[in-house]
């Protein structure tokens, strides 16, 4: 189950929201993880409140005004209130000062306190975009992830049916590693999964007889993604007996592999000596493209047939 800890939180986004840390042990933080949001019908982030609290309080200068205007008891009464909704941080926003009441209520609620001089609307929209993606579920795939031609492409295959070999050419098409082995997809969306590389396996690509290749070392940094987008699975079959079970010469109807939900295109492609794999795959990659605009040359050539066989029976 996907965690973030809010120190790990800090220091990602930092220097796009220029954050301090105010008040709170680093070693000694909350952790967010998606089973707790999702049992507890909190919201991620949010302006400060107190009746259906966030997990992460902004704290702006409409929340400052309105503390300050309170009365002893109706403080009080919203201290207590939000020291016992189990947040995990909170943000002062938009430059605003901690005051004695703040440090008591972050002390109260024994999390971190942060500061910001960003306005509180763009905290939010950073900080919920990378909620989103930190904290999205997530599932593994054996298989190459590239970046062919602006689409993410995952090559899968039977071990030594030539995915890093394939992957490795397309490279030097063009192409982009995301990840080489194991691929992780999130699904950040609902009809989207990002795929990511594990940290360990990050620029390597391993291909048989020279092993491990820096990809971002040999071929720079325009060669590796961090993300990208799966649109597309290119499945690598070797046939049996000069044939793949169950592939159509001419597919009349597109397959799809469903992850989490989502429905991924996959394309088959026959692994044969003499075939060049890398301009099949950049050629599935543009086929699709056209699918996506509506473009299908397949069911052209059908209509055409049918014209033709039409034509002729007139």
């Amino acid at each position: 189950m996907p965690q973030l800890s809010i120190a790990q939180l800090f220091e990602d986004n930092r220097t796009e929201l220029r954050l301090s840390w105010l008040q709170g042990d680093h070693d000694h933080v909350p952790t967010l993880d998606s089973g707790r949001i999702s049992s507890s019908g909190k919201g991620l982030i949010g302006h400060l409140n107190y009746i259906h609290p966030n997990w992460i309080q902004i704290f702006s200068h409409t929340e400052a005004e309105y503390f300050a205007g309170l009365d002893g008891g109706s403080r009080e009464k919203v201290i207590a209130n939000l020291a016992a909704s189990g947040g995990c941080c909170i943000i002062l926003s938009d430059g605003e000062k901690p005051s004695s009441l703040l440090l008591e209520l972050a002390t109260r609620m024994n999390v971190p306190m942060l500061s910001s001089p960003v306005p509180s609307l763009q905290i939010i929209w950073v900080i919920r975009t990378y909620l989103g993606r930190e904290l999205a579920e997530f599932v593994t795939r054996h298989g190459v992830l590239l970046d062919v031609l602006g689409m993410g492409v995952l090559l899968t295959g039977d071990s030594g049916v030539g995915k890093s070999e394939l992957a490795l050419e397309l490279i030097t098409r063009g192409s982009g590693l995301v990840a080489d082995d194991v691929a992780e997809l999130y699904h950040i969306a609902p009809q989207t999964l990002e795929g990511r590389c594990p940290e360990m396996l990050k620029d390597f690509l391993e291909v048989r007889g020279l092993g491990m290749l820096n990809i971002r070392t040999i071929f720079g940094e325009t060669a590796v993604r961090i993300r990208k987008n799966l649109k597309l699975i290119v499945q690598l079959e070797r046939p049996v007996q000069g044939q793949v079970p169950g592939l159509e010469r001419l597919p009349l109807h597109a397959t799809t592999e469903e992850i989490m939900g989502v429905a991924i295109r996959k394309v088959q492609l026959p692994v044969a000596a003499g075939r060049n794999l890398a301009v099949l795959v950049e050629a599935a990659v543009r086929n699709y493209v056209l699918q996506l605009r509506g473009i299908d040359s397949t069911q052209d050539f059908i209509r055409r047939q049918e014209q033709h066989l039409g034509d002729d029976g007139g």
